[in-house]
């Protein structure tokens, strides 16, 4: 088996309320994707086909995952994890926490109906009034998540992703923290260069699309990175980019949707994958991705995790172009990095 294999997120081929799972699955697997991370709505939307409903039930959406594993097996596509499970960490809201402590059991099954090991979960972005940012209550929370898992046979590890604009942990510095302090063999980090460069480097709000100090500070996070962080505590990588900004992401700009953050509109609309330079890419994502690979040493799944405006475009062609897009930027970082 090659030590780099190609996946992609089932949504970044189209979403799910315009384009069929079984035909995003099917592009994938014919375009050479090995591995698929499946997003939550795709499995809901199925639910909702297979039994003529607008609100499936847990058992609705348990019988569509088995017919999604079928479906996968068909295609020799290997899941490499279901996302994303949100909002957990650091509420104030101590009732909904118990509510996603349930949740959290529906989503154990469908992890193993699908042959997974692996949820992910992206640092929370709700509002800050919501949220407590104390670093006790954030690792409390994740400490009860992680042992849930490790009772569970086979365990379930938990892979925890900032997203450069969640409300507290919004770097990787924050994110391996509290990783750190949770100290549990199945709760690890997802590791995505858009994120990571998206925060430290660049600012689609700004009219030079960057940071003040943008190149000295993601050289100098990557080296914190390649020196402190513990390559078996990376569960997995996403190589993905974005586009360059016409005008700054603010009040006006079409993308901007009030009370989000700017990097939250831009990351929902304008995601590319790496190499897209004819699309406006512009972000040191191979740099990155070289760090990752080359200097810490990590082998294993790399997704190609595209969130954009064009999932959203109706048209029998858009998982196609997607998938398409997808494998061309994974030859082409194959062919950079000298992989495989």
């Amino acid at each position: 088996m090659a030590s780099f294999r190609p996946a992609l997120l089932s949504a970044s081929l189209g979403r799910a309320w315009l384009h069929s799972f079984e035909e995003k699955a099917r592009q994938a697997a014919k375009h050479g994707f090995e591995g698929i991370e499946i997003f939550y709505e795709d499995l809901e939307y199925l639910a909702k086909e297979l039994h003529d409903t607008t609100e499936p039930n847990v058992d609705q959406i348990l019988s569509a995952t088995t017919h999604m594993r079928k479906l996968l097996d068909k295609l020799n596509l290997e899941v490499l994890g279901l996302q994303p499970f949100l909002f957990y960490e650091g509420l104030l809201d101590r009732e909904q926490h118990a509510r996603l402590i349930e949740k959290i059991k529906v989503w154990f099954k469908i992890a193993k109906l699908l042959g997974t090991n692996t949820i992910q979960i992206p640092a929370n972005f709700l509002p800050a009034e919501q949220l407590t940012g104390d670093m006790d209550v954030i690792v409390g929370d994740m400490v009860e998540l992680a042992d849930l898992g490790l009772q569970q046979e086979p365990p379930i590890r938990f892979a925890y992703e900032s997203l450069c604009w969640s409300t507290h942990v919004d770097t990787w510095e924050k994110s391996w923290e509290v990783v750190q302090k949770v100290d549990r063999p199945n709760f690890g980090l997802c590791l995505d260069t858009f994120n990571i460069a998206g925060r430290v480097w660049a600012d689609p709000a700004s009219p030079t699309g960057k940071t003040p100090n943008a190149d000295s500070d993601l050289k100098e996070s990557i080296s914190r990175l390649v020196r402190d962080v513990d390559l078996d505590k990376i569960f997995y990588i996403q190589v993905v980019d974005a586009e360059r900004m016409d005008s700054p992401l603010v009040k006006g700009h079409p993308f901007h949707v009030d009370g989000n953050p700017a990097r939250m509109n831009w990351s929902r609309n304008a995601r590319a994958f790496i190499y897209e330079t004819d699309r406006g890419a512009y972000l040191p994502v191979e740099g990155i991705a070289r760090a990752l690979i080359e200097d810490m040493g990590y082998k294993g799944f790399v997704s190609m995790e595209l969130f954009s405006r064009t999932m959203a475009e109706e048209g029998k062609n858009v998982p196609e172009e997607h998938a398409r897009r997808g494998i061309e930027a994974w030859k082409k970082f194959v062919k950079q990095l000298n992989l495989n």
